[in-house]
């Protein structure tokens, strides 16, 4: 079966984009795109996936998540599809119609996924929100938090479920010289 992943960016204090939904407050340096291009490149936008050279399939995912919020991020920049090479879903209940014919709409977050893992392929992706990601959290299989040295104050949340404790367990950790941390984590057993 396969696995959903949520890979995502994080401040110190647990925010993944700014109140209004960036997420330009994260400092993006060589050595962090590096380390992305060499572990996960089918998680770099398609544009810096060409300006780099970086083509074919990815390493560990074929599919691609997002909520709104977050999608709507690459629609203000006139990106309608940052990932055409991944299947690429948005979670939505305000879009009606998809702007770009590679990005499938859907409503029902927890029936896609399970949908989705029963293929055959490659990882799932959850690319964000944090909403989306605590009505996902049954079905997130492993986490990978690039945590950045910065403290956004607000924003949104990694996982904006409230107080809902998950304990995890580390599965590993690499640092890169500008001082993000790559942390894995799968969910603990009871």
């Amino acid at each position: 079966m396969r696995k959903l992943t949520y890979y995502i960016a994080s401040s110190l204090d647990g925010f993944i984009a700014s109140p209004t939904g960036a997420f330009d407050f994260f400092a993006i340096e060589p050595d962090y795109l590096d380390a992305i291009a060499a572990e996960y490149p089918e998680t770099l936008p398609a544009g810096y996936r060409a300006h780099r050279g970086i083509t074919g399939p990815g390493k560990h995912f074929d599919t691609v998540l997002e909520g709104r919020h977050t999608y709507q991020v690459g629609l203000d920049a006139g990106v309608t599809n940052a990932y055409p090479h991944l299947e690429h879903y948005v979670f939505s209940r305000t879009l009606t119609q998809s702007p770009d014919p590679g990005v499938t709409l859907s409503t029902t977050p927890l029936a896609t996924v399970r949908e989705l893992k029963a293929r055959d392929g490659l990882g799932i992706w959850l690319c964000g929100g944090g909403k989306l990601a605590a009505e996902l959290l049954p079905e997130i299989d492993a986490y990978v938090i690039k945590l950045n040295p910065v403290i956004a104050g607000a924003g949104i949340r990694l996982v904006d479920a409230g107080f809902a404790p998950h304990r995890l367990r580390l599965t590993g950790t690499r640092t890169v010289d500008s001082g993000v941390v790559f942390l894995s984590y799968v969910p603990r057993e009871p």
